[in-house]
């Protein structure tokens, strides 16, 4: 490798010294290493690359509809009418559509976003159109809920890679480099265009932009939403580059429901990653708000103090490195989201000064890699880590892990499945290659 190359590489770590005095990092975190779940893929080849992984890849029960598994009929809900007073104990101000979705059950927050839009709830006899607008305690509220809007996106057999399915969802693994639903520059191709030729989905699902003003956006993991997105079924993210475990709703009652689990955080997140360094402390808690970069308004930044200004959104996540590889030069870390926030890992990776290796976006850039890799490992492995980090060419990044309460039946379901190949291969050529 040129030694100018490496010049310029070593000049660029630099910016992504550990801020270990700004981190908000809890001392104590209870221990959260992936275990075992009840629908777990088998292992491949994967396990040989993951040996510390192993024993969430094991052969067990078959990713097939559970006998239990109650199939209820699809409800339209067109039509329906909701004619309440907000109840005197309620606590200060309320969404309209967060009240009018705590009533109607069964109804997706975003069909009931379209109903207010379309000027079909009002509030003390006045018709309001604004999903954010604040209710109190004695207003009337009247709602009529909204026809379902027929999809616009264009089924397409696109092989898809489904992990468990049953009446009402459906889980699915998604390779990197796929894009998740149709937007402004994908209009096909997508995992929704795949999903559509595979089977139907709620037409009601065809979503507009959630408003953020005082939510959480219960539809984010990793990838912004364009307004004019269409969104069947899709209860939760991914960005492109990333791999990995998606849940996706086949009916409208199992969207609200596993959107309500969202907003509640008790949905089971777990991602693996490549870092580029090590973390330290190598477990903790990142407690830091996220909000655009004002510098680069295609990513988002990590701000410390932001959230009482407004800037950004409170954020936290877990961490936890798993293995130290290549004598330090990188590191295999595992994910919980407490929050979704667009880019949260990230977001607060790059905060962390350790951004995700081939994450160009974030700071993880191959310069950076080769210049913290190349002096730690074996010279007879140099050439081929240069290699395989050149061609690395989306942030290395997979959704392991993802456990819920099924929408129909309440029970407890748990997916495993292992890294793609490209993540695999170079986390088997770090693991043998690094120095002592």
């Amino acid at each position: 490798m040129p030694k100018t190359t490496l010049e310029k590489a070593d000049n660029q770590i630099g910016k992504f010294k550990n801020p270990t005095t700004m981190l908000s990092i809890s001392p104590v975190v209870p221990s959260f290493s992936l275990t075992s779940a009840k629908y777990l893929r088998s292992p491949s080849s994967s396990s040989s690359f993951f040996p510390k992984l192993s024993r969430l890849f094991f052969t067990s029960s078959s990713a097939t509809p559970s006998n239990s598994t109650e199939t209820l009929p699809r409800v339209n809900n067109a039509g329906l009418k909701l004619n309440e007073t907000v109840d005197e104990v309620s606590k200060g101000k309320i969404r309209l559509d967060s009240w009018i979705s705590s009533r109607v059950h069964g109804v997706s927050r975003a069909r009931v976003q379209s109903s207010i839009r379309q000027g079909l709830v009002s509030v003390n006899g006045q018709v309001i159109d604004k999903v954010s607008h604040n209710v109190k305690p004695g207003d009337e509220v009247n709602c009529t809920i909204s026809k379902l809007q027929p999809l616009k996106a264009e089924a397409e057999d696109i092989p898809l890679d489904i992990v468990y399915e049953d009446h009402h969802l459906l889980v699915v693994n998604k390779p990197p480099h796929m894009v998740v639903h149709p937007a402004p520059g994908n209009p096909n191709g997508t995992l929704v265009n795949g999903i559509l030729h595979h089977c139907s989905l709620p037409s009601v699902a065809a979503y507009s932009n959630q408003e953020d003003d005082d939510e959480e956006e219960v539809f984010s993991d990793d990838e912004e939403m364009s307004s004019s997105s269409v969104r069947p079924g899709i209860v939760h993210r991914l960005d492109k580059g990333t791999s990995g475990l998606l849940v996706v709703a086949k009916d409208e009652h199992s969207h609200a429901h596993l959107a309500e689990q969202f907003k509640l955080h008790t949905i089971e997140r777990v991602y693996i990653s490549l870092t580029c360094g090590v973390p330290s402390p190598s477990l903790g808690r990142i407690d830091v708000p996220i909000g655009r970069d004002s510098n680069n308004r295609i990513r988002m930044a990590a701000i410390p103090g932001s959230l009482s200004r407004g800037r950004a959104r409170h954020a936290a996540s877990r961490y936890k490195v798993i293995e130290t590889l290549a004598g330090g030069g990188s590191a295999l870390v595992e994910w919980r989201l407490e929050t979704g926030r667009t880019h949260q890992i990230r977001a607060h990776a790059k905060y962390m000064g350790v951004p995700l290796l081939g994450d160009e976006v974030y700071g993880g850039t191959k310069n950076m890699a080769l210049s913290l890799l190349q002096k730690r490992v074996s010279r007879s492995d140099q050439e081929e880590i240069l290699e395989l980090v050149s061609r690395m060419d989306r942030p290395c990044l997979h959704a392991i892990v993802i456990g819920f309460e099924h929408p129909c039946t309440g029970e407890i379901m748990k997916f495993s499945c292992p890294p793609p190949p490209d993540l695999a291969e170079i986390v088997g050529l770090l693991r043998r290659s690094g120095r002592e």
